[in-house]
């Protein structure tokens, strides 16, 4: 038996209510819609979120295209990366908010966010740099952190998270179980050098501790990956500002002209679409057309 037309009617209305009723004010609505993101992402989503609204220094029911419009004019003097961020920040939380009803219009869908150059090609180290930054980093983990960055592709924040239950031994090598971003699980085979180095750091550690120490005993903390990461790069002589995604990017390129199928690089960085892999195809192509002019 069919439900009626009003019966159904009113169920969504009062499932509207429910909803609006989650948003008691703005601060309430930023907490909804911050929740289960990335704690990176909390961070500076917020920080951008907080910068807008004291410009305005308005609710968010009583913003307008125009306030949205100033606040954009207001982020020249930005990087561009930096103001894409805040407007998409702002915008993503306006949507977030009309779509609970507690805003009647997303009044920054017309907002522009500006396009950005893609510099990927400029993130991209050699092999060459890449195994001149080994040679010179003396300390054994430091050493392990910058070959399993590299070898594995894995993020910075997955790396940290491992402990020695993710690390199981092969014949030919060693795996790991990654926990990573959305919430998805993948498991990344390790070369044997990979293996030989992180069994080094193993020693008589339990399953719960984390394969990556600080001196303190806890768990390494990004900031000093990043520090890590940057201190070899500067060691290697390289002039960029290199960080540990960059070993990232290096592993996706260097597979891929190596003749990595792009679905297996996919799997192992955990891209949700082929697409994103494919982006490395396009910062170092293997060919171009201009190899077929004869002048």
């Amino acid at each position: 038996m069919s439900t009626p037309k009003r019966t159904i009617e009113l169920i969504r209305n009062t499932e509207l209510d429910v909803i609006r009723e989650t948003a008691n004010d703005d601060a309430h609505l930023i907490q909804l819609w911050l929740h289960d993101r990335p704690k990176n992402t909390i961070e500076s989503y917020k920080r951008d979120v907080q910068q807008f609204l004291s410009f305005i220094d308005k609710p968010l029911k009583a913003i307008t295209l125009h306030d949205l419009q100033q606040f954009s004019d207001a982020l020249k003097p930005y990087a561009d990366g930096t103001k894409k961020r805040k407007l998409y920040a702002v915008k993503s939380l306006i949507a977030f908010a009309h779509r609970l009803g507690y805003l009647v219009y997303d009044v920054g869908a017309p907002v522009r966010v500006p396009a950005l150059k893609d510099t990927l090609s400029e993130r991209i180290l050699s092999e060459h740099e890449l195994a001149h930054m080994l040679a010179l980093e003396a300390d054994t983990r430091n050493h392990a952190i910058l070959r399993l960055l590299y070898s594995s592709g894995i993020r910075v924040s997955e790396m940290i998270s491992l402990t020695w239950r993710d690390f199981t031994m092969r014949n030919n090598g060693s795996q790991i179980v990654v926990f990573g971003k959305g919430g998805k699980t993948r498991t990344i085979k390790l070369s044997n050098a990979t293996t030989e180095e992180l069994l080094v750091l193993k020693k008589d550690r339990t399953p719960d501790d984390p394969i990556f120490r600080s001196k303190k005993g806890g768990a390494l903390g990004r900031i000093q990956v990043f520090r890590i990461v940057k201190k070899a790069a500067e060691k290697a002589g390289l002039w960029q500002k290199v960080s540990p995604h960059w070993m990232r990017h290096a592993h996706a390129s260097h597979a891929l002209d190596a003749g990595a199928p792009i679905h297996l690089v996919q799997a192992t960085l955990g891209h949700a679409s082929v697409a994103t892999t494919g982006r490395y195809t396009h910062a170092r192509p293997n060919q171009s057309s201009s190899d077929f002019l004869e002048i």
